[in-house]
Parts: C-alpha cells; sequence; structure tokens
C-alpha cells in the first residue's frame, strides 16, 4: 500500500464548496463522508456561520487556509475540524450504518475499484459516516471517486431499506495526509472512533493496512 505525501513542490487543485477541496494527481486522502441527516440543520448552520466569522475576522478563505502558517491551520482545526467530527460521534439521524447489512453494501462499493483506481487503506463505517484512507491512481480525482461511492451505495442502501430520497450528504471532507507521522495520527483515529463515540460490537465496521510504503 503506498503513501505519497502532499508534495508542495507540484501543481495542485483547488476548489471550494462548504468545505475546502484540495486535490494533487497520485496522492494519500483522508475522507470522510457522513449520511443526510448526521448533523441537524440547525447545529450545521451554527458551525457554519462560526466559522465563517472567523475566517473573516483573520481575512483568511478557505482556498487559500492550507498555505498559512501552521499554528492558524492548527487552530483552525481545533475550532472547526474537530468539533465537527465530534459532532457526527453523537450518534444524530437514523444511523442506519448500524445495521451490519448496511455496512456490507458500504464496503463492497469501496473496495469495487481497489487495485484499479486507488488503493483502499484503513477505514472505519461508524452508525452514520465512514472515515477512510485511499492512495488515488494517476488521472484519478477524489471528488468524483467519493461521488461514485457515494451514488453506487446509497442506491443498494436504499433498495435494502425500503427507502428513496437522499441518502448521504452531497459534499465529504478530503485532506491530503502530508507527513508519515500524520498518516500513524490518522491511522489511531480511525481504530479509536468506535471507543470514542462509545459505540459497541457489532455497530461498525473497521479495518487496518499494516503495509503501508513511504513514497516520496
Amino acid at each position: 500500500m503506498d503513501f505519497i505525501p502532499y508534495n508542495p513542490w507540484e501543481p495542485i487543485e483547488v476548489t471550494e464548496g462548504n468545505l475546502p477541496h484540495w486535490q494533487q494527481e497520485r496522492r494519500t486522502y483522508f475522507v470522510t463522508w457522513r449520511t443526510d441527516d448526521s448533523i441537524p440543520a440547525e447545529l450545521s448552520r451554527t458551525w457554519n456561520r462560526a466559522r465563517d466569522a472567523w475566517l473573516h475576522a483573520k481575512g483568511i478563505t478557505l482556498e487559500n487556509l492550507f498555505t498559512l502558517p501552521p499554528e492558524t491551520q492548527r487552530e483552525y482545526h481545533e475550532r472547526f475540524t474537530h468539533v465537527w467530527h465530534d459532532h457526527l460521534d453523537r450518534g444524530h439521524g437514523a444511523c442506519h450504518l448500524a445495521k451490519p447489512a448496511v455496512r456490507t453494501l458500504v464496503e463492497q462499493a469501496i473496495r469495487h475499484f481497489d487495485n484499479d483506481r486507488y488503493q483502499l487503506g484503513d477505514f472505519v463505517l461508524m452508525p452514520n459516516h465512514v472515515h477512510l484512507l485511499v492512495s488515488l491512481e494517476p488521472a484519478q480525482s477524489i471528488t468524483k471517486q467519493c461521488f461514485s461511492w457515494k451514488r453506487f451505495s446509497a442506491g443498494r442502501i436504499n433498495e435494502l431499506l425500503g427507502r428513496s430520497g437522499t441518502f448521504w450528504q452531497p459534499e465529504s471532507y478530503d485532506h491530503i495526509v502530508r507527513t508519515p507521522e500524520a498518516l500513524m495520527t490518522i491511522q489511531n483515529y480511525i481504530a479509536n472512533n468506535p471507543a470514542k463515540a462509545g459505540l459497541g460490537p457489532g455497530t461498525f465496521t473497521h479495518f487496518r493496512r499494516e503495509d503501508w510504503r513511504y513514497l516520496r
């Protein structure tokens, strides 16, 4: 499993939605996506208002956030990224992924193009969200790949549950992993997430890769 960190000397594509998205070809990403009901609307609006006010006060845009000094990035993550993940761990919504049959469909989706379009690393399937590490093959887009995973799995999950409509939130969180130390931190976060959220046996799926190779 290849770990290919962010390279500041190579071209990068930056897009901005509700969350910032940095893409660099053939890199390793930490990705999170969530069910449509995983964060209540008012809680989401409050988080967005607080984040936008902080960015405005510092004269920062999402597009240039990750070019700023490490201490500014660290403050952003402590104030907003960590809080956002904490909201997910509170178990809001129907938590359909607590059902093993639903998690099986998600796992089938994320493994489908493993060793073809990407190399799939560690992952955890939580009751209302997914965390994973993935290294993309050349000419692959993390945004398009996340869309593909969600579209494929949502249709099958809705069919299984006898429901219709939106299952996943449209936008995903993706972050290029920058160092081997950061990779290990994320691996441990993924492994410990079920315990942090107070989950019992049978309500989550965790997989850990042990064969990472650091490619510069």
